[in-house]
């Protein structure tokens, strides 16, 4: 039976990229993001092996009967990656925007923490796997960045859970990247990572053998 992987952030960037990489790869996928008629088209592309499901990650009930949705569609729920993120617009801490914090520290940090929760319970049954999107800023300081300090959050994060997950098996890998061409940014930045060099990183941390856990993926643009 095909293993499943349940993506937040799916619609668009590094969560699609992800979802059509792991659908290749043989894995259940299922979509999760606010965008329902984009993860409706990504989904029928794939085929019988994605679910699509609305879904605000930030919104713990929603989390939940998302994780039950793919459970009770594919019989198992073998690898979560916790991808969903999002920077502000004002940057700093003199300058920024309190509100904008408030909702990047939900989504970047409360809703990591809340997908993790709900997950760990069906991961258990099945020795599964936990992915997060970390960033180079969780591993290096950025003038004011309070998004760097959540990535920080996410790293150190990741590292705990791994121990915790180690007691019965699991798994936990935290993807680091750099820049990405994705819609976070406002222009094309076609020199930089892909959304699919990130997805590769993923699928390949899925792979391993069960006697190895990648702890971390760091990678950079080649330019």
């Amino acid at each position: 039976m095909a293993q499943t992987l349940l993506i937040t952030g799916a619609s668009t960037g590094i969560g699609e990229a992800t979802a059509r990489a792991a659908a290749k790869a043989g894995w259940n996928v299922a979509l999760l993001a606010r965008s329902k008629d984009k993860l409706d088209r990504i989904a029928a592309d794939i085929g019988d092996g994605a679910l699509a499901i609305e879904c605000d990650v930030t919104d713990r009930d929603q989390i939940v009967s998302a994780v039950s949705q793919t459970v009770a569609k594919f019989g198992s729920l073998d690898g979560v990656f916790a991808n969903a993120g999002k920077g502000v617009s004002n940057a700093g801490v003199e300058g920024g925007d309190p509100d904008e914090w408030h909702d990047m520290i939900h989504l970047n940090v409360l809703a990591v923490l809340y997908t993790a929760h709900a997950a760990l319970p069906e991961l258990k049954k099945v020795k599964g796997h936990f992915i997060v999107t970390g960033s180079k800023a969780g591993r290096e300081h950025f003038k004011g960045s309070i998004y760097s300090a959540t990535k920080w959050f996410v790293h150190g994060f990741a590292g705990n859970l791994a121990e915790e997950m180690r007691e019965w098996q699991g798994r936990c890998t935290v993807i680091s990247p750099g820049m990405v061409d994705t819609p976070f940014f406002d222009e094309a930045k076609p020199t930089k990572l892909q959304p699919q060099d990130v997805a590769d990183a993923v699928v390949f941390a899925l792979g391993q053998r069960g006697t190895s856990c990648i702890r971390e993926i760091h990678l950079m643009p080649n330019d």
